[in-house]
């Protein structure tokens, strides 16, 4: 894919950004009808981790409710619409990377294709986690507190509309290895720091799984905050491994300026 030259007139980096975003709104566009047509099967797909909390048709398949017509398109669109937010993913990472790589001196550009490849294979590991461990637990939970008071009606936009959140927050909390890793690479916060202040990093980290998890419920903080620790530590031994003289050094340095306090 060609990469735009470092210095270009600001009308110029404009046009080029306009160029990438009609890119990623085409194959959007396109990935979005295919997978409308697909609906139904990818809605079922979705509902399979927690299908035992759910109502069934005559066929055993699970069956949700829509109160009025205009909320079954709305979910199709919905559905259709993240699938083609993920299947288009590495489209959508490829073009913004190559807009901002131009900026990047020449032994940073070394770092794009591991950056891209590591972007959409975290981002791909985290739903797939969150498919297979946090879906389940979590809608039993939820599902559990409706005991003594009544039943839970299992309504489709309101479902569906759970499921995508819980995707994509795990999605995105699985970059935090990237993250972590380019601030060390980057010097912006040094190894030393993070190691020892990992006390800090725990509890903020905490913080934010109970911000960003969609049920509130401590069963899927607790293990999103689980699967964040190990990526955390995960990608703190990946820096040191890469890094390790840079790491060496700024560890000297740290020591030399506490001894000269």
């Amino acid at each position: 894919m060609p990469i735009g030259p470092a210095r270009m007139p600001l009308f110029d980096h404009l046009g080029e950004l306009r160029m990438r975003l009609v890119r990623i709104v085409a194959c959007l566009f396109v990935a979005i009808i295919v997978f409308y047509m697909a609906t139904p099967t990818m809605g079922q797909f979705l509902l399979l981790p927690i299908a035992e909390y759910l109502p069934t048709d005559a066929q055993g398949m699970a069956s949700l409710q829509a109160i009025d017509p205009f909320e079954a398109f709305a979910v199709r669109f919905q559905i259709s619409l993240w699938a083609g937010i993920v299947a288009c993913s590495p489209v959508i990472l490829w073009q913004l990377l190559a807009f901002f790589l131009p900026a990047l001196k020449p032994k940073e550009r070394k770092w794009f294709m591991p950056t891209f490849i590591a972007a959409v294979a975290l981002f791909i590991i985290g739903t797939i986690f969150c498919y297979c461990i946090i879906l389940n637990p979590a809608f039993q939970w939820l599902t559990d507190q409706a005991d003594g008071l009544g039943y839970v009606a299992a309504r489709m936009s309101s479902y569906v509309d759970i499921i995508i959140k819980f995707e994509l927050g795990f999605g995105f909390a699985f970059e935090l290895p990237l993250i972590i890793f380019y601030l060390v690479i980057f010097d912006v916060v040094p190894y030393a720091k993070l190691r020892g202040a990992w006390r800090t990093v725990y509890v903020a980290l905490l913080v934010i799984c109970a911000i960003i998890t969609p049920d509130a419920s401590p069963v899927t903080m607790f293990l999103m905050f689980a699967a964040m620790i190990v990526l955390y530590e995960l990608s703190l031994l990946l820096a040191r491994v890469v890094l390790s003289r840079r790491i060496k050094r700024q560890n000297e340095e740290l020591a030399k300026a506490e001894a000269d306090e």
